[in-house]
């Protein structure tokens, strides 16, 4: 079961579905709606377990596991899909007789016969973010944003991220704007509201746009005029920057770790008819150099993701503190590895995904302190326009999912512009 492979495993829900031969032979509608079941369970579970426990005549641990995991699948139908009742119920008590547990049959009807009684009472006796967001990373957005500030991330974090798409020629944003039926947002991204499966888009088998949440779209931006410059891009795959840094007209050289991952960067560009911009290197960037150097480079370091929580509901159950510790560590030994192959008043864009400060403030203020030759080249205003609010004091980008929440939102990103001295 992909909840199974998630909670348990704690395998990435896209590694899942890629190799799952069940997933991969059915309709598109049918995809898109088991997609849909599995992260609702994902990004509310805490709160259906509370319901799951409120529903029990006798509250108390399920076993085996498996019939934990199937009662969840039903109370996310009931609770936050709008399934009807009796399809939700007839569906786990097929999971279970499919999943040899056939005796649980009548407790799981049992409860989630409860669960379409009462749930609407319960919920509101459920606190959202504190049920559903780990408590080490929560405690982390409090000490960084305050409490008000992380519960408003929280918030944001459960509400399900709309579809962003950047144009490759950025001339006919307007004409894809209504090919698309997308809203023009302020940094020129496409917001798309409707379904339906992103491959059956018109434009995207001709390599017109790709994917891209309106904050990853950023930090390749602030270069400025790219035409004709060596970029390196550090840790690049699945690519979305890559393209980004190629369509704006730069010669890329782009090194990921992933064999897997850099192969499916190379059939997106190839789709994108941008190959041949960009030179594909499979190494460990932490030791990796180049006999060049460039006037670019693009660090998206390796971190926790917790910024994308919208969209990977499992990076909730991938991470932990420890592992935020860690991947601290990787980040610096990135910085000072790639810091030699910029040229002289060249510039780094360092970044990531993450909502969590010690990964990106926090890393700046340590660079500044050990000697690395960069110094910050403050972001200003009306290189955002209509963005000015995501700008901090010190010209860095801080973006967060409840930022202009009514609009959307915005995965949480950290950027900072450095040039080499």
């Amino acid at each position: 079961m992909i909840v199974t492979s998630v909670l348990q495993a704690h395998q990435p829900l896209d590694t899942i579905l890629e190799i799952n031969k069940d997933f991969k032979h059915l309709e598109p509608r049918d995809k898109a709606f088991v997609r849909m079941l599995a992260t609702t369970v994902l990004r509310h579970r805490g709160q259906i377990d509370a319901i799951i426990e409120k529903a029990q005549d006798k509250p108390g641990k399920i076993d085996p596991p498996l019939l934990q995991h199937i009662l969840r699948i039903g109370v996310a139908q009931i609770a936050f899909m709008n399934v009807p009742d009796h399809a939700a119920v007839d569906t786990s008590v097929e999971l279970a007789k499919g999943g040899g547990i056939h005796k649980t049959a009548g407790f799981i009807n049992g409860v989630l016969r409860n669960v379409t009684r009462s749930y609407q009472e319960w919920m509101p006796q459920i606190d959202p973010v504190v049920a559903n967001i780990p408590e080490w990373m929560l405690e982390q957005w409090i000490d960084d944003y305050g409490h008000q500030g992380a519960i408003s991330i929280g918030n944001a974090c459960l509400k399900e991220a709309p579809l962003d798409i950047t144009v490759k020629n950025s001339d006919l944003l307007e004409e894809w704007s209504k090919k698309l039926d997308a809203k023009i947002m302020p940094t020129g991204t496409l917001r798309r509201s409707g379904g339906g499966s992103v491959t059956e888009l018109q434009g995207f088998d001709d390599g017109m746009w790709w994917v891209q949440d309106l904050a990853a779209s950023l930090p390749a931006k602030l270069f400025g005029d790219l035409t004709g410059k060596r970029v390196l891009d550090i840790c690049a795959a699945p690519g979305g920057k890559t393209t980004q840094l190629a369509a704006m007209g730069a010669d890329v050289v782009a090194v990921d770790r992933s064999a897997k991952r850099l192969e499916r960067m190379r059939k997106n560009l190839k789709r994108m008819r941008l190959d041949h911009k960009v030179e594909i290197v499979t190494a460990d960037a932490g030791v990796w150099t180049s006999p060049e150097t460039f006037d670019a480079i693009l660090l998206d370091v390796p971190c926790t993701a917790t910024g994308t929580i919208r969209r990977n509901p499992d990076v909730m159950y991938m991470k932990t503190e420890y592992d935020c510790e860690k991947i601290v560590t990787v980040q610096r030994r990135l910085l000072e590895n790639v810091v030699d192959m910029l040229n002289h008043g060249g510039t780094l864009i360092y970044c990531n995904c993450s909502l969590q400060k010690v990964e990106g403030e926090d890393q700046i203020d340590w660079l500044h302190g050990c000697g690395i030759p960069l110094v910050r080249r403050g972001i200003h205003p009306n290189e955002l326009p209509g963005l000015e609010h995501i700008i901090s004091k010190e010209g860095d980008v801080r973006t967060r999912p409840d930022y202009n929440f009514d609009d959307g939102g915005m995965d949480g990103f950290f950027i900072t512009r450095l040039i080499r001295v």
